[in-house]
């Protein structure tokens, strides 16, 4: 199931690592268990002083990835959580959906390189996985599951803002926290961990129009509505579009993050607009699928925003003139392993200073590709070009989102 292995994504990942790590910044006491201030309400995380408290606690250069970030940033009820057991420690994946390349590659991370490290240094002692399919019930039931199954902590991906809410709280009341990723709740009780989705939509959005000119027309692919993380991106690229009014959005439909779905929902729209298409902006895990689909319309392929999917960045290796960046929003491996190392610092009680933890997205140029790729790559490629955990999210960055930082893995 899993598309690449621990040192091909190592090595891709090592391609732009200078470049991701600096965008990073410019781009756009300890109890056990639950703390005493566990009755923060999501309201008051989300907004007003605590808010303003909790990102003015962190360094200068993290601050900016907040801006307009419409998610919980205050401060969290995990700041002074501590595990209830010694380590090794069994965490849980509450996975929403298994059947894309994303998640597949995001699987091989936690599973082939996560574990096994964490395995030999006595961190943890296995990871538990579940599948609800979309079923917002399933993945509540599964999360209470693995909460009375005695899982230490529990990742979660990738819901709607607050879905999930009641099982997180049933979670923490046992002792068990839990961590999103690619995504946000608004439950107090969940830290979250992602890029800023909502600016990352507002420069795709932005970037697109001034490659067109300003002006013409736009097909918008997005994601699965109702998930977090593509309503939040999609709201951004609707802001970054207002700003060109001659820009027209002939279309909105859904590719549900999956190359075949989104392959074939551009070509129904396709047979049904004969009408010009001057660019497309999508969101990952369904590029390629969009690519595919105009090339068998035979339709001319216009500018598009591409987030690392393999297939869409080879017709790139192949095409050079056809776009001049990428963008990194939301690399599978990396994401996983931004929460994996958050929610085992948590678990040792290092104390997240905020319910969010954010930083930018980051681009990636043709020089990336033609170093991650080789000349016969496929079009059809269901690889993944990535940043790396060291340009991501390094060592000495997330120091910084937590009150007493060390790396568990030289503690």
């Amino acid at each position: 199931m899993w598309s690449t292995n621990g040192r091909a994504l190592r090595f891709i990942g090592a391609l732009v690592a200078g470049s991701v790590l600096l965008a990073a910044c410019t781009d756009s006491s300890t109890g056990t268990g639950p703390s005493a201030s566990a009755g923060q309400s999501a309201s008051t995380s989300a907004s007003g002083g605590t808010s303003d408290k909790a990102v003015a606690s962190l360094p200068q250069e993290l601050q900016g990835a907040y801006a307009g970030l419409d998610q919980p940033v205050g401060q969290t009820p995990l700041a002074t959580f501590l595990a209830k057991r010694p380590k090794p420690w069994t965490i849980g994946y509450a996975s929403s959906y298994d059947g894309n390349t994303w998640r597949a590659e995001a699987m091989n991370r936690l599973m082939k390189v996560l574990l096994p490290e964490y395995q030999k240094a006595g961190i943890v002692k296995d990871v538990i996985v579940t599948q609800s399919n979309l079923n917002d019930a399933t993945q509540i039931q599964q999360i209470r599951q693995l909460a009375d199954q005695g899982v230490d902590a529990i990742i979660v991906c990738c819901s709607s803002i607050s879905a999930l809410n009641s099982a997180v709280k049933y979670a923490y009341d046992k002792g068990v926290p839990t961590f999103t990723w690619s995504g946000y709740l608004t439950s107090p009780y969940s830290l979250n961990v992602s890029a800023n989705y909502k600016q990352a939509g507002k420069d795709a959005a932005t970037w697109l129009a001034n490659k067109i000119g300003g002006k013409g027309n736009v097909l918008n692919v997005v994601g699965i509505p109702g998930a977090a993380s593509s309503d939040t991106y999609d709201a951004g690229v609707k802001e970054g579009l207002s700003a060109f009014p001659n820009i027209n959005v002939v279309g909105d439909i859904a590719g549900k993050w999956t190359d075949a779905v989104a392959k074939t929902e551009v070509l129904k729209f396709l047979a049904t607009h004969p009408g010009q298409i001057d660019g497309v902006l999508t969101q990952s895990a369904q590029e390629t699928g969009v690519l595919q689909a105009l090339l068998v319309s035979g339709r001319p392929v216009p500018p598009m925003n591409l987030g690392g999917e393999g297939g869409a960045a080879c017709y790139w290796r192949k095409n050079p003139n056809w776009v001049d960046k990428g963008f990194h929003v939301w690399p599978p491996g990396d994401e996983m392993q931004f929460a994996f190392e958050a929610a085992i610092r948590t678990l040792e009680g290092q104390g997240p200073k905020i319910a969010s933890l954010i930083r930018n997205s980051a681009t990636f140029t043709i020089d990336d590709v033609n170093k991650a790729l080789p000349a016969d790559c496929s079009v059809n490629g269901q690889t993944w070009l990535q940043p790396g955990p060291d340009a991501w999210m390094p060592t000495t960055m997330l120091d910084q989102f937590f009150t007493k930082p060390a790396d568990p893995l030289k503690n």
